[in-house]
């Protein structure tokens, strides 16, 4: 009988906390989880891209998710660092440091590389990066990889052009600092000067390029459950087999996605990008 009995204690110990299991993924699931996305553009013309793009993705996985977007690069990274996000959009090194910390996961990235440039304002005299020297610098943010990490380490290790950073929190302003002759030059990427108007991107002038790299990632927190993750990644790269997913994700632009892993990343370690990292701005 007392045998009897403490089987039965344990029956009923296992089924309770089953229930309080299932309880709490169903209340996890109730709440949803958030979608971070990097500031690279102002806060309207970001939802107007992602905004659809999430809503598809809660739709084909049955994920309830949540967009959010900081103002602010540095903002951005503050809350990355903090592991706030459940899924995020992040440049490649954000998510290559922060795997030391919160260990965040790559789920997929667009198969074309990431390029970083250099641009000028079309009538400006500077014909080469030698004549840039002490110039001043827009960039989206310190810590933006291919329009100031890479780009800077290329700027001083290869040319030995130092220049004087001038942090505007986009890459909208970027373009906007440089065509209006607010700065010398400006740090972007390929992906997103041709995401601006016609009337910006024909004032600018590419004078430099910097190597490829891996492009953003989609990453998730260790704490979403791995079906959770497997569902989100599922129902992205499934957007490219339909006309209007494809459309959706070319705004990003994303016109390639694949499954990533953090090893894609790795290489990034070994370019001396730590010397241009800046700790305040996050």
């Amino acid at each position: 009988m007392i045998a009897c009995t403490n089987r039965l204690k344990h029956f009923f110990g296992f089924l309770l906390l089953a229930t309080l299991l299932v309880a709490a993924g169903s209340i996890r699931a109730e709440q949803g989880y958030t979608f971070a996305v990097v500031p690279q553009f102002e806060q309207r013309k970001l939802y107007a891209i992602w905004k659809p793009i999430v809503d598809e993705v809660a739709k084909r996985s049955g994920i309830r998710l949540k967009l959010v977007a900081t103002l602010t690069v540095q903002e951005f990274e503050r809350e990355l660092a903090k592991g706030s996000f459940d899924f995020t959009y992040t440049n490649p090194y954000q998510i290559l440091r922060e795997s030391k910390h919160q260990g965040y996961i790559p789920l997929l990235r667009d198969n074309v590389p990431l390029t970083g440039i250099l641009v000028v304002a079309r009538d400006s005299p500077v014909r080469s990066v030698a004549e840039l020297n002490g110039k001043t610098l827009a960039v989206p943010s310190p810590n933006s990889l291919g329009a100031s990490l890479l780009l800077r380490a290329d700027l001083e290790q290869i040319h030995q052009v130092r220049m004087k950073m001038l942090n505007v929190n986009t890459h909208s302003s970027v373009y906007l600092n440089v065509a209006n002759g607010l700065a010398d030059a400006g740090g972007g990427v390929q992906k997103t000067l041709a995401e601006q108007d016609d009337n910006i991107r024909n004032a600018l002038r590419i004078i430099y390029t910097t190597r490829n790299m891996p492009s953003h990632p989609v990453s998730a927190h260790p704490r979403v459950p791995k079906h959770v993750r497997g569902a989100l990644r599922k129902a992205l790269l499934d957007m490219v087999t339909t006309a209007g997913g494809r459309a959706l994700l070319a705004e990003v632009p994303m016109t390639q996605p694949v499954a990533a892993s953090i090893d894609d990343y790795l290489p990034m370690q070994e370019w001396g990008l730590e010397k241009y990292w800046v700790e305040k701005a996050r």
